[in-house]
């Protein structure tokens, strides 16, 4: 009992101190703070002295995820043009099954109503009947994602499709078909080699005057082949005055859709002669009237596009008048390569050539036209002094002592890559046999840099670069090493990497560079 007192005693007096300490603490931070007494880390502050600034590391970690995010950014540009959705696409059109699907989001008098309006707008059968309903709910609930992708980039490309359709008084409508044809893929391909955003073959192509060469590949130029497909359903449709048709011989020629005509008994309605016409052609229609109705009435289901890399209105065209690369232009422009990839389709090994009698137009985003166009000579002039110092195919590169084999990590692409070692991406395409951008994880890649990289497992330090008694520029919006470097008498892109230790093209706003020796 006397020992249970005493412990109570000692309990009660112990949390008397922590009570008091409180009271203190909180009088503290409530009462006023006197500038000339407070007093921190045992020294007195005075309203005069300064507190020195310390910097703030969180802020260049910041820096460093931004980077990232902008490289992500250009990784997404190859993304949009993965094969997975133009391959994902083909399969469904090719092997559309048309049992119910439960979708109770949309009801079937509701489908039958905005189909009725779909149909008064437009010169397509828009007609219900159960197997398109059994599409639309299928796409509805399976494609989601991929079909906000496509209305994100619908934004760049639908309205150079209605431009041409027009000039050829074709249902603007018909631009739904480059998403049922190459999920709007340029560089699509199919298994048989149709090529493009509307899957011309090759010899087709040669018809409609689109130039395939092994520099230029036409049939990916959005403009020149939506032309080509503008004369051709045109042609169709002339053949058999009905839109529906056409665009089943689009997809599988006129001779297919004669043979399903004569087999039916003579019908000339789409959905009369469907169970003719080889299988593919059958979902045909059924996916492209269901990608319209989903496009024309997506509001309505709560989609939400993508915001596109480039809006159409945001870019221009140049006609190109000397032989000039896409690497060129990217360290001219500041563009990235990646973006003119996404903007320049057409041009096989990201080469624009200068052919007699042939004209080819360069696509940048409008705040570079200005760049470009103003200094045309000056940079035709270094286009042309590149190619004439570039390295001959390989006997030279070839040795252990340059030659690396790199494997491609998670974030890596080869813009990326091809800054690291000073090399273009054209090269290592050409040194790896790569038809595409598309890089796998744990993927090896030859490379012969321009300056082998030692690589290191600890984390290279960057050199100081001392400014002191040499002349200095402080970088502005819309510069660039080349624009840069046309400033000043003598000095060239490559003096400005060696004179300021920079590896790639990218240049920060308000970073001071050296630019004399």
């Amino acid at each position: 009992m006397k020992f249970r007192t005493i412990l109570f005693g000692i309990l009660c007096y112990a949390s008397q101190i922590c009570i008091s300490q409180n009271d203190t603490i909180v009088k503290s931070r409530t009462s006023p703070i006197k500038v000339g007494d407070s007093i921190i880390d045992g020294r007195t502050i005075s309203s005069q002295s300064k507190i020195p600034v310390e910097q703030d590391t969180l802020r260049i970690k910041s820096l460093q995820d931004l980077d990232e995010a902008k490289e992500l950014d250009e990784k997404w540009l190859e993304e949009l043009y993965s094969n997975t959705l133009f391959d994902s696409i083909y399969k469904t059109v090719s092997e559309l099954t048309y049992e119910p699907v439960d979708y109770p989001e949309l009801s079937t008098d509701t489908l039958k109503a905005r189909l009725a309006r779909l149909n008064a707008r437009t010169p397509f059968n828009v007609e219900y009947n159960p197997s398109l309903e059994s599409v639309i709910k299928r796409f509805l609930k399976q494609r989601r994602s991929s079909l906000e992708r496509l209305m994100g980039l619908s934004h760049f490309y639908f309205p150079m499709f209605e431009q041409e359709f027009d000039n050829y008084n074709i249902p603007l409508e018909m631009k739904y078909l480059a998403i049922v044809e190459s999920a709007l893929k340029p560089k699509a391909r199919s298994r048989v080699g149709a090529t493009g955003l509307w899957q011309f073959m090759f010899t087709t192509g040669k018809e409609y005057k689109l130039d395939v060469s092994s520099y230029v590949d036409e049939r990916s130029d959005p403009i020149r082949s939506t032309t080509a497909a503008a004369q051709y359903l045109a042609k169709l449709y002339k053949l058999y005055g009905d839109w529906d048709l056409a665009l089943a011989a689009y997809n599988s020629g006129p001779g297919n859709v004669n043979k399903a005509i004569r087999r039916s008994g003579g019908y000339k309605n789409y959905w009369n002669i469907r169970p003719f016409l080889p299988r593919e052609t059958a979902g045909y229609v059924p996916s492209f009237l269901a990608t319209m109705y989903i496009f024309e009435f997506g509001e309505e289901h709560g989609f939400k596009p993508e915001r596109p890399p480039f809006q159409h209105i945001e870019t221009d065209t140049v006609h190109v008048k000397q032989m000039i690369s896409l690497d060129h232009i990217s360290e001219v422009t500041g563009v990235n390569i990646e973006e003119l990839q996404f903007l320049n389709p057409s041009y096989k090994l990201e080469i624009i050539p200068k052919i007699e009698g042939k004209t080819y137009y360069l696509r940048l985003p409008r705040r570079s036209v200005g760049v470009f166009t103003n200094n045309e000579e000056k940079i035709y002039a270094y286009a042309k002094a590149e190619f004439d110092k570039r390295e001959k195919p390989l006997p030279q590169l070839v040795n252990q002592d340059t030659k690396i084999r790199y494997r491609v990590k998670s974030g890596d692409y080869l813009g990326k890559i091809a800054r690291r070692y000073g090399v273009r991406v054209s090269q290592i395409k050409r040194w790896n046999g790569l038809r595409s951008n598309n890089l796998k994880i744990g993927q090896r890649l030859t490379i012969y840099p321009r300056n082998p990289v030692v690589n290191k497992q600890t984390t290279s330090v960057k050199k100081k670069v001392d400014p002191k008694g040499k002349q200095t520029y402080k970088v502005k919006s819309g510069d660039s090493l080349w624009s840069i470097a046309q400033k000043f008498s003598g000095v060239s892109v490559q003096n400005l990497k060696d004179w300021n230790d920079i590896s790639g093209n990218k240049l920060n706003i308000g970073m001071t560079l050296i630019v004399s020796k």
